[in-house]
């Protein structure tokens, strides 16, 4: 087996949830990071960060694209090498969009290709969940698409969940951070029957809006009580937010991840239009943000090497 001597790894952005969906559901989207692995001959570690919020990525032993790479090495009981790390940031951090994800996948990936690919996809997702501690962002980060995760008896069932051509994402994206750890504080550790059933209820109905594309069925989809009622007041401006959305076009707007960004799903004759009165309406509470209309990624993580 010849050694590679480096390996680009470019991982996509993730919105989890999908309102009904909470901690199961999850899709690729087309934001990306970047990550160059490349040996040293001598030992050490080195970490460059460029991007958007580079300055705040930790670049010692503590990063967290770094403890994946070495989690890899342990799981096949070898060394880590030692290695120079180029990041290119652009998906932002604590937003909501899955930057811990793409760090984790990424340094599994990039650790894995490294050490000669001696892990199968399945494994490296195993793996990738075990970190993470829910499948919802990196599944699809690793995979790409629009993915359902189920636990079996064995481990997990994974689903690919057929993303309506004319499905258009639009994610609002504030100039403030929201904690996971905050968002699911909130949350309340029981819920009643009737919510339950209201859930397994729009999540069924989502899945098949997601695959027809049919707005009226989004539109009811993506409503939710498990997570977004308790979320949203940690928020500003949430709810003029969706009011602008769906007076755009959206069939209806979701907390993507634990927040604070949020998802309009639209499509493209109104995907400008939601994309203007969103950020409107959240400028119009003080709140500035970045607003844009992408696509469902379908690749995943990708890679290749420089030798």
């Amino acid at each position: 087996m010849s050694v590679v001597s480096g390996v680009t790894v470019t991982v996509p952005a993730t919105t989890a949830n999908l309102g009904p969906g909470f901690d199961c559901i999850g899709a690729a989207l087309t934001l990306y990071n970047e990550f160059k692995f490349t040996r040293l001959q001598a030992g050490g570690l080195i970490i460059h960060v460029t991007g958007t919020e580079a300055e705040r990525v930790q670049t010692d032993e503590s990063n967290l694209l770094y403890q994946a790479f070495v989690q890899l090495y342990q799981y096949i009981e070898q060394t880590p090498p030692s290695v120079k790390i180029e990041i290119q940031l652009g998906v932002p951090l604590a937003r909501g969009l899955g930057s811990s994800a793409t760090a984790i996948v990424g340094g599994l990936v990039g650790a894995n290709q490294l050490a000669g690919a001696p892990l199968s996809l399945l494994q490296v997702m195993e793996l990738a969940i075990a970190m993470e501690g829910h499948p919802d962002n990196v599944v699809p980060a690793l995979l790409g698409g629009c993915r359902l995760a189920a636990t079996s008896q064995t481990g997990w069932e994974i689903c690919d969940i057929p993303w309506h051509q004319d499905i258009v994402p639009v994610v609002a994206i504030p100039d403030f951070e929201l904690s996971t750890k905050e968002a699911r504080r909130v949350l309340p550790t029981e819920v009643s029957r009737a919510d339950a059933i209201f859930n397994v209820a729009h999540l069924g109905l989502l899945l098949r809006g997601l695959e027809t594309g049919k707005g009226e069925w989004l539109r009811t989809a993506l409503q939710d009580k498990l997570h977004q009622p308790y979320r949203k007041a940690l928020i500003p401006g949430y709810d003029a937010v969706n009011a602008a959305a769906i007076a755009a076009g959206a069939y209806g707007m979701t907390i993507s991840g634990a927040g604070p960004t949020l998802l309009a799903l639209t499509n493209a004759a109104n995907s400008n239009a939601v994309e203007t009165e969103m950020a409107a309406a959240w400028k119009e509470a003080g709140i500035t943000a970045t607003v844009r209309s992408l696509s469902l990624d379908t690749q995943g993580a990708s890679s290749f090497h420089q030798g």
